[in-house]
């Protein structure tokens, strides 16, 4: 029985780390349709959320069938609970992947980003899936020291979207109302992916330690 229930709690890590590479795609198919001006892309990252809202609530239900069955104590409950957090993050990673296509999908078939700040876009797409790609192995892991350096990948994030905004109130800014709206929101999905991201390795600091990372100021 014991076995059991220890392969269970596997899964759910298992099941964590695969929900990670699912919002990293999510998030480079977005990039690449709002860049591009995809929409077929665009609209095949909508409709993928559906798999990840399925994971999403198949890690949830079992969660909370093993707390429900097992009782757990100590560091088996700490796992559970700090796995529903982790996977309530995972999923707005995935909806901030979504927002992405949608702007993709409301100017297609015309771009959303103009040329000047199609570098910047695409820094802050790598950026997005370097970060995730470093979640997953912080789960799969349980790396702490990797787990740190997403506060610094965090950084290069935050950096990129004062780059977008400084772009946009520029007085040299001459594209208009709608892109700038639209840069600005999408600038806010990337870095919202990222600091659900750093919230992940947060909590694997706390799974691993019984301490909560200190928050960057």
């Amino acid at each position: 029985m014991r076995d059991t229930y220890h392969d269970d709690l596997d899964a759910i890590s298992t099941s964590l780390v695969e929900m990670t590479s699912m919002v990293g795609s999510a998030m480079s198919r977005a990039t690449t349709a709002l860049l591009d001006a995809d929409l077929k892309l665009a609209e095949a990252v909508i409709a993928g959320d559906e798999a990840v809202d399925a994971l999403y609530r198949d890690i949830e239900s079992k969660a909370f069938d093993l707390l429900a069955r097992q009782q757990p104590v100590a560091s088996d409950l700490r796992i559970i609970v700090t796995s529903l957090r982790m996977v309530a993050d995972l999923e707005r990673m995935g909806d901030n992947a979504v927002h992405v296509a949608k702007i993709a999908r409301r100017r297609y078939p015309g771009s959303a980003v103009p040329p000047t700040l199609r570098s910047t876009v695409l820094k802050m797409g790598h950026a997005a899936e370097e970060i995730v790609a470093k979640a997953g192995s912080v789960i799969a892991r349980r790396d702490i020291e990797m787990a740190a350096q997403l506060e610094k990948d965090d950084d290069v994030m935050d950096e990129l979207h004062k780059q977008l905004f400084t772009s946009i109130l520029d007085d040299q800014w001459s594209e208009g109302v709608e892109p700038a709206i639209d840069i600005t929101l999408a600038g806010r999905y990337y870095e919202r992916f990222a600091d659900h991201a750093v919230s992940v390795a947060r909590r694997v600091v706390y799974l691993v330690t019984g301490e909560r990372a200190p928050t960057a100021g």
